[in-house]
This record gives C-alpha cells, sequence and structure tokens, in this order.
C-alpha cells in the first residue's frame, strides 16, 4: 500500500485547497513544500506581500484623499521601505499562520523540503533529511518564478525581478519598469504614488492588451497624471549598471538612467526541479504542464493546477483548479470550473471585469449597448474622493442579458462581484434596473449605467420604428 492517498507537490493557493479537499474525502494527504515557503509564491512573495504593499502605500501617501484635502496631503511625509515591509511582514506571517492551522485541522501532512519525481507513484523529498514517499494519485502545484532573460546580469539590488522587488533597501527616485503586463503596471503604479518618476519600456503598442481599451486609456491617463513616462513599441538592447544606479539602452538608440531597472518579462512554470521525465512527463519550453479539462495530465493519476498550468494563472482560479483537480483525482463528482472568473488588476486605481469586452463583441458580431456609470455623478464618488471611477455595462441589443462588466476605481475588484453574480444566473439589464441599492454606495453605479443603457436601447428602438 502507497504511504498516501494524494500528494501534492507545493502550498500555494492550488495545492492547498487540492489538499484540504481531498482530505476532506477521508483521504491521506501530504503537502511537500520548503520551510520558508508554506502558503507557496501566493503568500511569500506574489499576491499578498504585492497587495498588501498597495495598501500601505495608498495609506501612507494618502493618495485617495488628494481631491478632498489638497495635492500636498500625505500621511508621512518620508515614506521608508521599512514603512511599507512593516504591514507586509505582518500580513505574511498571519497568512502562513492561518494556512498552517487549516492544513493542520484537516489532519494533512506537511513534508519540508523540495520534492521531486523518482517514478510515477514515488517521490523524493529533499530537505533536513532525504525520503521517499508513494502515492496513488499527485498533484503538481508549483506556481512559477519570474522569467529573467539570460541577457540581463540581475542583482537583486539595482537589475531586478518583480520578486526582488520587496526587498529593496531604499524607495528609488527613479525606476525603470520592463514590461506592461499586469505585475509590471501594478508595481509602476505603486511607486509612481510613491513619488518616483517611473518609466515603463513595453515592446508592444498598448498595456494590457486583454483589457476593456476605454478602461486601460483611463488608466494610462491617471497614471501619466503620476508623472509615470510610457515608452511603447520599444525594446530593450542592454542595462548597463553603474555605480549611481543602471543605464537602460533601448533599440531605437534612447538612454534611460534609473536608480533602479525592474524586468517584468513573463514567468516561468517551476518544473525544472521535479524531474518530470522520471513520471513521463515533460514540460513546455516556459516550464508549463498540459492538463486535460479535469487537470490531469498525460499520466492519468498525475494531476496539475495554478500558474504551472498557465493561463489564467490566477489565485482564484488556481483554488477552483485545485479543488476540482482532487475531488476528480479521489472519485468525486466535480463541476466544471465557472466560465465567468473576474480578472482583478491591482493597479492604482484598480481595474477588475467578468465577460467580454467590446472588441470581442464587435469581432464576433454580437449586437450590443453600453451603459456607463461614473463615480463623480455618484455621492459615493464625492464622499470618497473618487472623481476618475467609472463602471461599464454591455448589454446584448437582442435580449438585454448583461455580456459584460467592466469597473476603474476604487473597489473595482469587489464590485465587479454584482456583476458576476447577474450574469451568472443569466439575467438581464431589467434586474439592475428595478433593484434597490444602499444609498451613498458605489454599488448604486449599477443602476445608473443599467439606466443609461437601457434608455439608449429605447431611443434605438423608437428611432428605428420612425424611419
Amino acid at each position: 500500500m502507497a504511504d498516501f492517498d494524494v500528494v501534492v507537490l507545493g502550498s500555494g493557493p492550488g495545492g492547498q485547497k487540492a489538499a484540504i479537499a481531498a482530505a476532506k474525502l477521508g483521504k491521506r494527504v501530504a503537502v511537500v513544500e520548503k520551510k520558508h515557503m508554506i502558503g507557496g509564491v501566493c503568500i511569500n512573495t506574489g499576491t499578498i506581500p504585492s497587495k498588501t504593499l498597495r495598501e500601505a502605500v495608498l495609506y501612507l501617501t494618502g493618495l485617495n484623499q488628494r481631491d478632498l484635502y489638497g495635492a500636498s496631503y500625505r500621511v508621512k511625509e518620508e515614506i521608508t521601505v521599512a514603512d511599507l515591509g512593516m504591514r507586509t511582514q505582518h500580513v505574511i506571517g498571519r497568512e502562513i499562520q492561518v494556512i498552517r492551522s487549516q492544513l493542520a485541522r484537516n489532519h494533512v501532512t506537511v513534508l519540508h523540503g523540495t520534492g521531486r519525481f523518482l517514478d510515477a507513484h514515488t517521490i523524493g523529498v529533499t530537505g533536513d533529511e532525504e525520503r521517499k514517499i508513494t502515492a496513488e494519485k499527485i498533484v503538481i502545484a508549483t506556481g512559477t518564478s519570474p522569467a529573467r532573460p539570460a541577457t540581463v546580469e540581475f542583482d537583486d539590488r539595482t537589475v531586478i525581478d518583480s520578486d526582488a522587488i520587496l526587498h529593496l533597501d531604499r524607495v528609488p527616485e527613479t525606476l525603470v519598469v520592463v514590461g506592461a503586463g499586469v505585475i509590471g503596471i501594478e508595481y509602476a503604479s505603486m511607486f509612481a504614488a510613491l513619488g518616483t518618476k517611473v518609466t515603463v519600456v513595453e515592446r508592444r503598442d498598448r498595456m494590457l492588451e486583454f483589457c476593456d481599451l476605454e478602461i486601460v486609456e483611463a488608466l494610462k491617463y491617471h497614471l501619466r497624471d503620476l508623472a509615470v513616462t510610457f515608452r511603447f513599441g520599444e525594446s530593450v538592447a542592454a542595462v548597463e549598471r553603474r555605480p549611481r544606479g543602471a543605464l537602460t539602452l533601448l533599440e531605437s538608440g534612447k538612454k534611460i538612467p534609473a536608480d533602479c531597472v525592474m524586468y517584468s518579462a513573463g514567468r516561468q512554470g517551476k518544473t525544472v526541479e521535479l524531474c518530470l521525465e522520471a513520471a513521463g512527463l515533460a514540460a513546455d519550453d516556459r516550464g508549463r504542464i498540459s492538463v486535460d479539462e479535469n487537470f490531469a495530465t498525460e499520466v492519468p493519476h498525475i494531476y496539475a493546477v495554478g500558474d504551472v498550468i498557465g493561463f489564467p494563472a490566477l489565485a482564484a482560479t488556481s483554488m477552483e483548479q485545485g479543488r476540482l483537480a482532487a475531488q476528480h483525482a479521489c472519485g468525486e463528482p466535480a463541476g466544471d470550473l465557472t466560465e465567468l472568473p473576474p480578472i482583478g488588476i491591482y493597479t492604482i486605481p484598480e481595474i477588475s471585469f467578468v465577460g467580454r469586452s467590446e472588441d470581442e463583441l464587435t469581432r464576433d458580431k454580437v449586437p450590443f449597448e453600453v451603459g456607463v456609470s461614473r463615480y463623480r455623478e455618484l455621492a459615493r464618488g464625492q464622499i470618497i474622493g473618487d472623481s476618475y471611477g467609472m463602471l461599464k455595462l454591455l448589454v446584448s441589443s437582442e435580449d438585454r442579458r448583461l455580456l459584460g462588466v467592466h469597473v476603474f476605481g476604487t473597489g473595482a475588484t469587489e464590485l465587479v462581484h454584482i456583476g458576476q453574480t447577474v450574469m451568472g444566473c443569466g439575467g438581464t439589464v431589467d434586474y439592475l434596473v428595478n433593484a434597490v441599492f444602499n444609498y451613498p454606495t458605489l454599488a448604486e453605479s449599477y443602476k445608473v449605467a443599467a439606466l443609461d443603457a437601457m434608455n439608449k436601447m429605447r431611443t434605438v428602438a423608437r428611432l428605428t420604428a420612425e424611419m
């Protein structure tokens, strides 16, 4: 008999939920994780520290209160790395305690070390001591690490990746961010809010290509107002370390001196140490593992979940993938992952959306109407000093169903769930038109946007009938 029914490699969102789901089904479960990485990348270097850093930045800079109290308003004049790190380390510590407690309550064995396949059912664990364990089912949830181009000399102080940026010894006066994806733009906005002069270099013509164009333009305008400079359509030729920082050389010939350069060039699946070939598996050139609709790999009893399988690579979807994979592995009936996962981008201000964009609907020739609400028209928007936020509804012109919800501004990642719920239940814009929302709230923006869309559709119908 195997040592365990299920062994999970990695304790991030996907691994943790897979382990607990299997344990609740009465299985003998073990999690393999490095001692200093309980909670995985999400808790230690990714989602939790970066989002906590964002909250610290918003509080200490007083950025959200400047419309009310003036541009010079700040909670603390000189903000140091220690100020930012204090809150971050506190939250990380508490989250690790929560995860340890959840695993212990569910009788999940935690094996500290690095796991690797010895064969399809055997895992070698290298930690304080070497040991071998066998398992009937195995779930790979090892996550990703920042991709580091071989041509770049990283020193974790002057030329850094998104992990090292959390350990800077000072807030840089100038910063170059290479890459305008989610992580790059999130950190660019945080440091711009701190007063750092940020330059973003992106080889593509726009940032966040999967987002609604109007929302992206609103974010770009706001970031430029924070003195962020964008260099789109530009590629980095070289980065030279200098005594007082680094010089970024672009292929166009431009030179950008800065205290620090942060590369945000995507992420690489953490599969090198797994010895996948011993289990009959292989990863692609980005370290990602292929899975089927049940998150099973080519070896039927081995599953993979989370960032290591690629898009959407979100903590929220990873949790569901882990739970569903564990249920399938244990022979328990499992549903499908929702087709309407919300996307949250924790820039300053934040962005969130669910469903389809205007570009996608236009491409697919789906007729729709747009309803918009702007925070400055809401009493709650005036109270909190958010004059730039907006909520956009995309409504089917044929049956008035919600096709997409796009939010920009304070509380976007919370607000989007109202639209997600209406869409998930097959609801129409009529529900939002007739619903009563608390006053004053930002949630009222749904009613305002719904009325806007409904009025536009009525106008089109009337004018069409008169023609």
